[in-house]
């Protein structure tokens, strides 16, 4: 493995999936974002064309029936799946970081209840953490409650920001399970509802930047009711369970961003190239050369801390300090590089005949979901000035 190139069976797999992407998923981009039955065909049709392919599930474990390529391996392939917001979907990463939970902390009977189903694409999960009383960057905030009764759980409570529980099967619910004299960080757990349990009520999709409706989610949990064993990692374990998978779930943006970014990268030069203003092609000029190096300074020292972060997980460090560098320095990277490349392309650059509108609406959001860009540069500074020594240049 080099620096910045995958070597062996990973480079052919990214020859693979870049044409899967390019030449499959980004020309049915329109179709796949009407919320009907033509786009969930289309769907379906590219997923059952990437398992043909052998592109489906290739993050997850082998032990769980995915393709089993390691973590800094699949930087390169989840940068080519970014390319389009509905690459995930196509290939089946989407759930990769559910399954990942509920293989490492799940009982027996979780596992082999929900995870085949999400290696295979079948079923979808959701995961219901923010609440709208309290801010959803400080997860110990969370008023939601599971009170036991006998041997079952009764939840009451109120999220939103819920990401696909419409179409999910379960959702793994943050509650407080404790008594008010438990420490904060010990006092939630996780909880596996499935959606159809009574109670369980989606209130509206969250109207949000320029999807109306959205997949996010306000959701209502009135005394529903579930098994004592449907917890998750065990009582008190939720906040550890939660950071477990916040924290790859961080670097999987990340390293989808890079995607969008280069494929930004590539819309703003070809038309640099091909547009001519006030004498000479855009290219020509000084401001638009600017633009272009530094998008591409700015795209390759993301990709290397990317990369870094994954070279440290893959060592089986938890990587906060790169992973918390990389969440809010590849944020604003995104930001930069669409904003500059609907820049270049003028007017057109605001219409949906291009797909940079969406890509700019998709990079804000970048710099608040999982945590928001002040609380990522706060928390990885405070672990720098307890400990020097954790700087990533160690």
């Amino acid at each position: 493995m080099t620096a910045n190139r995958p070597e062996g069976r990973v480079a052919e797999l990214c020859t693979r999936m870049r044409s899967f992407v390019d030449d499959e998923v980004i020309p049915l981009e329109a179709e796949l974002s009407r919320q009907d039955d033509d786009g969930a065909a289309a769907l379906d049709g590219l997923k059952r064309r990437a398992k043909e392919l052998g592109l489906w599930a290739l993050g997850h474990p082998e032990e769980i029936g995915g393709g089993g390529v390691p973590f800094l391996d699949f930087v390169y392939l989840n940068e080519i799946i970014g390319r389009s917001e509905f690459g995930q979907l196509a290939v089946g990463s989407v759930s990769m970081q559910d399954a990942l939970m509920l293989h490492r902390h799940g009982t027996e009977e979780q596992r082999r209840r929900w995870v085949p189903g999400l290696v295979s694409g079948e079923i979808l999960p959701s995961v219901g953490m923010t609440e709208p009383e309290v801010a959803g960057s400080d997860p110990v905030l969370v008023q939601t409650t599971a009170r036991q009764d006998g041997d079952e759980w009764v939840i009451n409570g109120h999220k939103w920001f819920t990401t696909g529980a419409r179409q999910a099967a379960f959702c793994t619910v943050f509650a407080r399970t404790e008594p008010d004299s438990t420490p904060l960080h010990r006092s939630i757990s996780a909880v596996i509802v499935p959606t159809d349990t009574p109670g369980f009520e989606i209130v509206r999709s969250v109207p949000t930047m320029g999807y109306d409706p959205s997949d996010h989610y306000e959701v209502r949990y009135t005394d529903v009711i579930v098994p004592m064993g449907n917890v998750l990692g065990g009582r008190g374990n939720g906040f550890l369970v939660a950071q477990d998978r916040l924290g790859p779930g961080r670097i999987f943006h990340c390293m989808r961003w890079l995607g969008q970014a280069q494929r930004a990268f590539e819309l703003m030069c070809d038309r640099a190239n091909s547009r001519f203003a006030h004498g000479s092609v855009l290219a020509d000029k000084g401001e638009i050369q600017r633009y272009v190096a530094e998008s591409a300074a700015q795209i390759q020292a993301a990709r290397l801390m990317t990369l870094d972060a994954a070279r440290v997980m893959d060592a089986g460090d938890d990587a906060r300090v790169q992973i918390g560098l990389i969440k809010f320095w590849g944020a604003r990277m995104l930001h930069d590089v669409v904003d500059r490349a609907i820049q270049v392309h003028g007017a057109l650059g605001l219409t949906a005949d291009t797909p940079l509108e969406a890509m700019y609406r998709r990079a804000r959001y970048a710099r608040i979901y999982d945590g928001p860009d002040e609380v990522h540069r706060m928390s990885t500074a405070r672990r720098m000035l307890r400990d020097p020594e954790r700087v990533p240049w160690r």
